[in-house]
């Protein structure tokens, strides 16, 4: 391969379809880590490979070497669990993580601090489930979003049947998977897969994310997708899809050229084609990405470079046909709805809010026990939402009581305190002390500084006003920042970028505001204007269309422009 391609791009043409030499890594007592060129390759797998970052510094004066564990994420199409992966999953968190379940903001779980020799092990104990992480990190497309509440719509269960089925047809074909953590049992197939006939040898220039939307709901935020399919729905019966391409949100401080990008609308598929229409999307970045230089190698970029007439021009041509115009929608709000609801079947529904995304236990709190305490009678589901909080679904009336009884119990409804909107809302990745991108806090700080602008929402009557904050503790977008309308990246520890004005539907990105503040200045620039939103917004005027209007930040019209 040409040395001028990227380092990754080495490694995966030389992985034998993402083996490498994994088998020898995780027989290497010695060390805790995985061999340099495994680390990329277990990605793939849906893990990565970090380290304990609070506990560095002593141990390196210790001569130790780092404290290495493992992220798993598991994989999620839709977002859907039953009661059984959920139980199984709480479990494994317990026997071999540590002790807490993370909803991500792609609808999936991930399990933190496992350890190389409880790899496997834990590998297995969600297969046992029906479960797996193959493709929930690395180059290829990643767990597939949907709406998650199932009374929201009559076309729900299309959609997240399709949703489902573009999971399955873009999974990787390589048996490398099963092999490597099953032992080679339960394998799709009877003979080892050495061909990926979507993805190739060296499969995409780096990761791919779709979802789709029911309108009024964007809780997927489609528009920060590679693909974002919004399904368009007459008289209860499902047409098919609007189609956007090349969304992405993560950027490179100092890097102008990089920036976040929202998914430009282009058309109109039929239900029956959607599967194809991905597919043949995904061909096209697999052969016209950028695979020299990672930071550019999204598919946003792609349309950039070519021009998204020439990718359209392609799209057809691969497709056999051009796309329909894309018919009209509207949205309404990206956040959930919670508290309870129902549906003509006479089942319910109840949205839960997870701060954070992290399900555990603490004092007055227990979460985790009484989410594992239903999921032991709960017949329907756990759907997990793209804002990090959990929806029991389908729940048979009689055990409603029951549920609101347990939840009661354990001090998670209706709580001592009601919270506000803006805390319900929030999002934040993971950031540190596991992630090795992170500048900054965000999980762990996010609700300290929820509690200070709270004082200040509920002292100018805002406790209902829905505002949505973004934290993140790096510049790539894990918790969608620019999509907040009030968004906050990590530059330095306690320092944070405030980017202001995106809407609440996930239509329009937001600007930079401030550099490089810390807690006070992120209170001493917000209070004012959140004072001022309180005095003078119009009726049903969101915070960032406010902050538009009156000048305190020009809209974003466009990734190009994201840093004008």
């Amino acid at each position: 391969m040409s040395s001028k391609l990227s380092e990754v791009e080495i490694v995966k043409d030389a992985s034998n379809y993402l083996r490498g030499s994994i088998v020898e890594s995780l027989g290497n007592r010695v060390t805790g880590a995985l061999n340099h060129d495994d680390t990329h390759l277990i990605k793939f797998h849906g893990s990565y490979q970090q380290t304990d970052r609070d506990l560095d510094s002593e141990r390196k004066l210790q001569k130790l070497e780092p404290l290495y564990s493992f992220m798993i994420r598991v994989r999620v199409p839709g977002g859907v669990a039953s009661p059984a992966q959920w139980q199984r999953l709480d479990a494994l968190a317990d026997a071999y993580a540590n002790g807490t379940l993370k909803l991500t903001t792609r609808q999936t779980f991930q399990l933190h601090g496992v350890l190389k020799r409880h790899l496997r092990p834990t590998f297995q104990g969600f297969n046992e489930v029906l479960m797996d992480s193959i493709a929930g990190c690395g180059d290829v497309n990643r767990n597939v979003m949907c709406n998650t509440n199932p009374h929201e719509s009559a076309v729900h269960a299309e959609v997240y049947a399709a949703a489902v089925a573009i999971s399955a047809h873009l999974t990787p074909r390589t048996t490398a998977y099963w092999e490597l953590w099953l032992n080679g049992e339960q394998q799709p197939t009877a003979e080892v897969v050495d061909d990926e006939p979507i993805y190739g040898k060296t499969y995409l220039p780096r990761k791919f994310k779709i979802a789709l939307a029911v309108p009024p709901y964007n809780d997927a935020d489609i528009f920060s997708n590679d693909i974002g399919l919004i399904a368009i729905e007459e008289n209860g019966r499902l047409l098919g899809y609007n189609v956007a391409v090349g969304g992405g949100l993560g950027m490179t401080f100092g890097l102008p050229e990089t920036y976040p990008r929202l998914a430009d609308l282009i058309g109109f598929v039929p239900a029956a084609d959607v599967v194809d229409l991905c597919e043949k999307v995904v061909t096209i970045q697999r052969d016209w990405g950028n695979r020299e230089n990672r930071k550019l190698s999204r598919l946003k970029y792609t349309i950039d470079r070519v021009g998204l007439p020439a990718f359209q021009a392609e799209l057809h041509q691969r497709l056999g046909y051009a796309l329909a115009p894309a018919r009209p929608y509207r949205f309404q709000t990206s956040a959930d709805a919670f508290g309870w609801s129902g549906d003509a079947t006479g089942l319910s529904h109840l949205t839960l809010f997870v701060e954070g995304g992290r399900v555990l236990d603490r004092p007055g709190y227990t979460l985790k026990t009484a989410l594992r305490e239903i999921a032991g009678f709960h017949t329907g589901e756990f759907r997990l939402t793209g804002n990090q909080n959990v929806i029991l679904a389908n729940i048979e009336p009689a055990h409603r009581p029951r549920i609101q009884a347990v939840l009661e119990a354990h001090g998670i409804w209706p709580g001592t305190v009601r919270q506000t909107a803006l805390r319900q809302n929030a999002l934040a990745c993971v950031a540190l002390n596991t992630c090795s991108q992170a500048f900054a806090e965000a999980e762990r700080y996010l609700p300290q500084l929820l509690d200070k602008l709270d004082v200040v929402i509920r002292a100018h009557g805002l406790a209902d006003a829905g505002i949505l904050v973004r934290m993140t503790g790096c510049p790539n977008g894990c918790a969608r920042p620019y999509l907040g309308e009030i968004g906050l990246v990590g530059r330095a520890i306690g320092r944070y970028n405030l980017y202001l004005g995106a809407n609440h539907t996930g239509e329009r990105l937001n600007k930079l505001y401030r550099e490089m503040l810390d807690e006070d200045g992120i209170l001493r620039e917000l209070t004012p204007l959140l004072a001022a939103y309180a005095a003078q917004r119009e009726p049903q005027e969101a915070f960032g269309d406010f902050v538009v209007r009156q000048g305190y930040v020009a809209a974003t019209t466009h990734g190009q422009n994201f840093h004008a």
